[in-house]
């Protein structure tokens, strides 16, 4: 396909139906930051009342940084993935002392952050400083593979690329991406997902019963119900001890989960 049309047919849906987020309203560094750590591998549906409650209780990275882990894991609870909200406070730390408050305008100071990869760099330089980044998300991915590589398996992301650089609209990177992925996120819905496509396509693995949902119970109850022994916690949430201590043992690495005098927080 032509890129010019194919600019044309994604920005036309785009004005007839493109998506509305409380984050992208108002866009600034820190609401957008704060939505693509919670966008992680999550419903935008799911997102929407956090990132509200969020940004009414830290509307400024000091505020997240002064807040105790525990009262930032207890706001964080049932979206998953827990480690991101600590990331996300590490982040806030670091744009506090050493940003003047402010979120980094470039991929390349973004990536410094904690827990930004090229991605999430890309992505709150577009949608807060309308920066021409140029990264790939699956939606993003979607899209590309349905117009430019229809019948191709195994595309690797390399060769996604340079169709997105040669696509970008530099003039407006914002609204260009968020037209890209209301576009993808559309195309999933009316027909088979493109991204299986791709090279870098995985199945997400089962959460009722995995290694990571006995995580999430553990962080869950520490978070609410306060320092506990290995008996207290597998008491509370029900998992076999000898599991539990492997669980512990993984967010104690993590440093999600730390023992002090005999009990288990979260530091």
């Amino acid at each position: 396909m032509d890129i010019k049309e194919f600019r044309k047919v994604i920005y036309s849906y785009y004005e007839e139906s493109g998506r509305h987020f409380p984050w992208r309203e108002k866009p600034s560094g820190w609401g957008v930051l704060v939505s693509e750590f919670m966008l992680q591998q999550t419903q935008t549906d799911r997102v929407i009342p956090y990132w509200l409650r969020w940004m009414k209780l830290w509307p400024k990275p000091s505020l997240l940084a002064a807040s105790p882990m525990e009262t930032v894991q207890r706001e964080w609870s049932g979206l998953g993935y827990n480690r991101r909200s600590r990331f996300l406070r590490q982040c806030a730390k670091f744009i506090t002392e050493d940003h003047q408050g402010k979120v980094p305008e470039t991929p390349e100071i973004l990536k410094t952050l904690p827990g930004i990869g090229n991605y999430t760099a890309g992505a709150v330089a577009a949608f807060a400083y309308n920066y021409p980044s140029v990264f790939i998300e699956t939606n993003i991915r979607s899209v590309v593979l349905h117009f430019f590589f229809p019948d191709k398996e195994g595309v690797e992301d390399k060769e996604i690329f340079p169709v997105l650089e040669e696509a970008l609209d530099r003039d407006n990177a914002r609204k260009w991406y968020y037209a890209l992925m209301d576009y993808g996120a559309a195309l999933k819905k009316v027909t088979a997902n493109p991204g299986r496509r791709s090279a870098a396509y995985a199945r997400q693995s089962r959460f009722e019963g995995s290694f990571r949902q006995l995580r999430g119970r553990v962080v869950k109850c520490l978070a609410f119900k306060g320092p506990a022994t290995g008996e207290e916690i597998a008491r509370r949430t029900g998992i076999d001890e000898e599991e539990l201590y492997k669980v512990i043992d993984s967010l104690e690495k993590e440093m999600m989960v730390a023992e002090k005098e005999g009990r288990y927080c979260i530091p």
